[in-house]
């Protein structure tokens, strides 16, 4: 059960049938309409078949990566996005953060299965209304959905709990890749943690070989980190990276 709190790349995205938008958007009914981010495709499978279920909600689309959801998002503009931590190319967070960037009245629930206090801190740093695990329950999922387009955030329980345990024993004196790293450097970051090759991330970033060794560079400079093996190491700390 949660606790609610005041408010204080071969396949893209998966668009399902247009429709008029309804609810939150101006019509009689009230609609929930989201889009569901999550590069497994059985999840998003069962996730859409059991909200959908829902009298009051409705899935408009369905995103397979941080990129892809950026521009599904764009299009279809949904009340809330069901958000994946661990995504190719874009992370959930890094998604969060450009997302709200450009469209701050959308909501966006985290459903991810780290607990660890760090994802949770820097999803909701990034914008994030709301944090689930991914074995929570239906019931749970639809009440945060319902709570965070009521303008409130909302976190589990067993969230919470974490959090507090973890912030309690956590010291403070690492560099945070939110903070010292630029957007770009954290994307080509999490691109070479994930194995990618400089070449390959050139060509998915649509930007040169040298740009992306000068990206390189300056995050190892800014860490004062020297291998990629550290790098690696470092993205997967800072919840870039779930290797």
């Amino acid at each position: 059960m949660g606790a609610m709190q005041p408010e204080g790349l071969e396949t893209d995205f998966f668009p399902l049938a247009r429709m008029p938008p309804s609810g939150l958007h101006g019509a009689d009914t009230m609609t929930i309409r989201i889009v569901l981010a999550d590069d497994h495709q059985i999840v998003r499978l069962g996730l859409r078949s059991l909200l959908e279920a829902e009298p009051d909600i409705q899935v408009v689309g369905e995103a397979d990566n941080g990129e892809a959801t950026l521009k599904l998002v764009q299009e279809l503009t949904p009340d809330v996005v069901i958000m994946d931590i661990s995504m190719p190319d874009l992370n959930g967070i890094e998604a969060t953060r450009r997302i709200l960037a450009k469209s701050p009245a959308i909501k966006i629930i985290a459903l991810s299965m780290h607990s660890d206090s760090l994802f949770v801190l820097n999803m909701l740093k990034a914008g994030a209304s709301g944090y689930l695990l991914k074995d929570c329950a239906l019931e749970e999922l639809v009440k945060a959905i319902r709570t965070v387009v009521r303008q409130q955030t909302y976190l589990s329980l067993s969230i919470s709990h974490l959090m507090i345990k973890d912030l309690a024993s956590t010291s403070a004196g690492s560099l945070s890749a939110y903070t010292v790293l630029t957007s770009r450097e954290r994307q080509v970051l999490q691109m070479l943690a994930n194995g990618h090759t400089t070449n390959q991330i050139a060509a998915t970033l649509e930007i040169s070989v040298k740009t992306v060794e000068a990206h390189r560079q300056q995050v190892m400079n800014k860490l004062g980190i020297r291998s990629v093996a550290e790098l690696t190491k470092y993205a997967i700390q800072q919840g870039l990276t779930s290797l």
